[in-house]
Formats: C-alpha cells, structure tokens, sequence
C-alpha cells in the first residue's frame, strides 16, 4: 500500500526535477533542446543520426546480462540509462546540476569540479599513472577529463550502457584523442588483473546499490597492481548542504537516484578496507563532493 501512495509522488517529483534541469541550464545560457538535437543530428540535417545504431551495434556486449539493479529508472527516465534519450542528455544535464556548487560558477561548475577532484588525486598521487581505467564512465566526460590530465596514460573507459559509450567514442573522435571503451558491469569488467595503476570513480557510487559498491571495490583492487590506486569523487554524505536541505528539495533528489539511501548509508572508507587496501584519505573538493583515495599495498 505504501509504495501505491508514494509512486504518484515520485512520479510527479521526476518530473519537476527534470523541468527544474532544464530551466536552470538555461539561465546559464545552455539551450538544453537545442544541445540535445545538435548532438542527435551529429551536425548533419536528419534529426537522428542512423551513425548512431550503427555505433550502438558496434560497441555493445550481445552477450552481456544486466544486472537488475540496472534495470530500474534513472534519472527521470523510465528506460533509466539504456536509452538515446538519456544518453544525448547527460552532458546538458550535467552542466546544469552542477551550476550552483560555487557561486560563481555557472556553465563551468561542471569542469571546476572535476578540476577539484583531480587537484586532489595529483597532489596523493606522485606518480603519474601509465594506465589508467574510468569505472562507470558514462559519455565520457570523466574518461576525457582524465586523459587531459595525463595525456601520457592509456586510459579506458568501462560503462554498463552502450548508448552512452556510443556518445563516448563520438567525443573522444571529436576531440581527435584516443581512449578505449568497454561494454561491461564495473563489478565484472573481464579486464586482466593488476593490469592499472589507477582506477577511478566518478559519480558512480551514488547510483549504486551497497551491494554494487562492494562488489565493484573489489573488482578495482583486482585490477589494480601493487602500489596502485583507487580513487572516487562522489556527494559527500556528510555535507551539510544534504543535512540541511529541504525536504521537498531532497524528495526531488531521491525521485531520481533510487539508491541514494544505500550509498549514505555505506560505510565506504571500512568496505574500502575490507575490500584489501591501505586506509584511504577522504578530502573534501567542494561542499557537496569528497575525493576518496586508497592505495594497494605495495610489494
């Protein structure tokens, strides 16, 4: 009975959160529609691109099975991550979430932050890595980021969702750079062991359920070699910004990320532990995001 209550809610709640993206990219000058049909168009005149089956066939795992907590809505989006909609989506909608994480940020909040967290990686890691694996990489914007920072490393990008590796291989095309992409479940990836000397995870773990989350430590200290490091930029559970939201505001929130309980509630810096690393370090790089940084032993 509770759950027949509360889906209307939630419901209407995705969709006023969705609205409120929309809008508020635009008084940061971002035309969402338009952003969204330029890239559906590729820059061409028919309003979907055929590329981009074509591209969707070519990078998809046929053999891969979903795991169920995959399968459930993300984001506003009934098809949840496995969709061209929510795929062509991600970047506007990322530039407008994180708009308003410093004052003055705008259309660059979303790069400053990824500035922040990768301050934090260089300054814990002395040794630039050679090869470098992005765990949930979405369209791109963590893997590309990465291989900006260290453009000496190979880095390769893992995703459970072929539409948005498609986008993926478009921007790395674009931006005339390399980086390979996988079809694959972060906590499974088929990778070698001890194949990277760091992993990251970017503004994955909230979209996680704990069971995820662990399995997924444990597959990044498999793939890692001694000495090697995992790094993750995620919410901070102890923000005060969450504490201190309002409860309609975190219903919108909750309507969007159906694991957002499980990952506050995660005692990640202990599963880290369990999982065979050193303690890690956890820094705060803006009010709303900590970096999580733990080490493998070395030999």
């Amino acid at each position: 009975m509770a759950c027949s209550r509360l889906n209307p809610v939630f419901n209407l709640a995705k969709q006023q959160a969705r609205q409120m993206m929309i809008k508020r990219a635009a008084t940061i000058g971002i035309d969402w529609p338009q952003e969204v049909a330029n890239l559906c168009a590729r820059g061409g005149e028919m309003a979907f691109s055929p590329q981009w089956d074509a591209e969707l066939a070519a990078i998809a795992n046929p053999s891969l099975t979903y795991p169920d907590y995959y399968l459930r809505p993300f984001h506003a989006y009934e098809q949840g991550n496995l969709s061209w909609e929510a795929a062509t989506e991600v970047e506007v909608a990322a530039h407008a979430v994180h708009a308003r994480i410093w004052p003055d940020a705008g259309a660059q909040g979303d790069a400053r932050l990824r500035q922040s967290y990768h301050a934090v990686v260089q300054a814990q890691v002395s040794q630039p890595p050679q090869e470098i694996l992005d765990l949930g990489c979405s369209v791109g914007m963590s893997t590309l980021a990465l291989q900006g920072v260290y453009p000496q490393a190979r880095v390769t990008g893992v995703d459970l969702s072929p539409y948005f590796l498609a986008i993926a291989h478009y921007r790395c095309q674009q931006q005339q750079t390399q980086a390979t992409w996988i079809h694959a479940p972060a906590e499974a990836t088929g990778l070698p062991t001890a194949q990277f000397d760091l992993v990251s995870a970017c503004l994955l773990y909230h979209e996680l359920p704990q069971s995820a989350a662990i399995a997924i430590l444990q597959e990044a200290r498999r793939l890692l070699r001694p000495g090697g490091y995992l790094t993750i930029m995620d919410m901070n559970p102890g923000s005060a910004v969450y504490a201190q939201m309002p409860p309609y505001i975190l219903t919108l929130l909750k309507s969007t990320e159906p694991y957002l309980d499980e990952y506050f509630a995660l005692d990640l810096e202990a599963e880290i532990v369990e999982a065979g690393f050193l303690p890690p370090t956890v820094t705060a790089n803006s009010v709303r995001h900590r970096t999580v940084i733990a080490q493998v032993p070395p030999l």
